[in-house]
């Protein structure tokens, strides 16, 4: 498979200096890991700044121009939670051209599939409002570009983050041609993403919650994306699929409380992989969002990519379906989504 990364020095540049856990370490041990694992096998697409058109797909020309004020500034606050530093808006701004400039790599036919290890991340920015870490919404303009730019008439973004995509959720609430799918530990940051939120009276089904307590496991994860993800994707028929990777459900991160190991993120990728194949000629994009424990993103990132090369680190028996009984989760996300999707699909 030719695996496509977006990957820029500038991305480093964000809040460099300034005690945060989303620092750019994050982005340097998956240099080193690539460096490592996979030199000269993935294609580097050049990332390029967006301009504030493609912002404004998503975001409103006050909340663009709030950020581009922070420019040169040493510090600024946004919110507790979110800050920036000199060179931020420029990273921002290419964050969401890397995410961009994958999507035409893609549709060009330049590569299978890609991965965009970007930062600021994105899926908490709303159009009007920075949080959460996150300046500019990468996936949200990039799912926009490729229906306004490219013509696409279906994206299905598919939200693994540990941490509930707000931002993303309300950018397509009325919007029947972008499916959203989010998997989150439910209740916690940012407080949305109830099993009821389905979106709005026109477009209700085309927002899929799956809220989760704390403690579920790589099998669990897998047994949601085959029961619900797979059967509704399957309905709705993408022409494209994007992924919120975040890696905060790691075992060990910090900031979450969930189980899962460098091998579920694989059989994630694995299953919608499969999905991409069946339903839209393969077509399948990873951006970047959480993930705090550092050998942990190493690690998960590191099989994500192996997967997207077609080197499984998955055995013949992990790739199987799941053969357990439903788990209690997954009938309570039927007993919402079954007046919009047929379960059986």
């Amino acid at each position: 498979m030719r695996t496509g990364i977006i990957e820029d020095p500038v991305y480093l540049e964000h809040i460099r200096g300034v005690p945060h856990v989303e620092t750019p370490q994050r982005l340097e041990i998956i240099h080193r890991m690539i460096e490592d694992h996979f030199k000269g096998r993935l294609l580097r697409v050049p990332a390029r700044p967006a301009i504030e058109e493609e912002l404004a797909y998503i975001h409103t020309k006050e909340h663009i121009r709030k950020i581009a004020s922070t420019a040169g500034k040493p510090l600024v606050s946004l919110d507790p939670d979110t800050q920036t530093t000199s060179r931020s808006f420029e990273a921002a701004l290419k964050a969401v051209g890397g995410c961009l400039a994958l999507v035409d790599a893609l549709l060009a036919g330049e590569i299978d599939n890609g991965f965009a290890l970007v930062r600021p991340p994105g899926h908490h920015a709303e159009g009007n409002r920075a949080m959460g870490f996150c300046l500019f919404n990468n996936v949200a303009i990039a799912a926009s570009y490729a229906r306004k730019r490219h013509g696409l008439q279906r994206i299905l973004i598919v939200d693994w983050d540990l941490h509930h995509g707000n931002g993303t959720q309300r950018s397509f609430w009325e919007n029947d041609q972008v499916l959203y799918f989010s998997t989150h530990q439910y209740p916690y940051y940012p407080g949305t993403g109830a099993l009821g939120e389905v979106g709005a009276p026109s477009a209700q089904g085309f927002t899929v919650n799956c809220p989760l307590s704390s403690g579920y496991q790589d099998e669990d994860f897998a047994q949601i994306f085959e029961r619900v993800l797979a059967p509704v994707a399957r309905q709705f028929r993408p022409d494209l699929i994007l992924v919120s990777a975040g890696f905060d459900t790691y075992y060990e991160d910090p900031l979450g409380s969930m189980l899962v190991t460098p091998k579920g993120y694989a059989r994630m990728t694995r299953i919608l992989m499969d999905l991409a194949q069946e339903l839209c000629h393969g077509r399948l994009l990873l951006v970047l969002e959480g993930g705090y424990h550092l050998e942990g993103l190493n690690l998960s990132v590191r099989a994500v990519l192996k997967e997207l090369l077609g080197e499984s680190l998955l055995t013949a028996q992990e790739q199987r379906l799941d053969q357990r009984e439903t788990l209690t989760v997954v009938e309570r996300i039927w007993s919402v989504q079954k007046h919009f999707w047929k379960r059986n699909a």
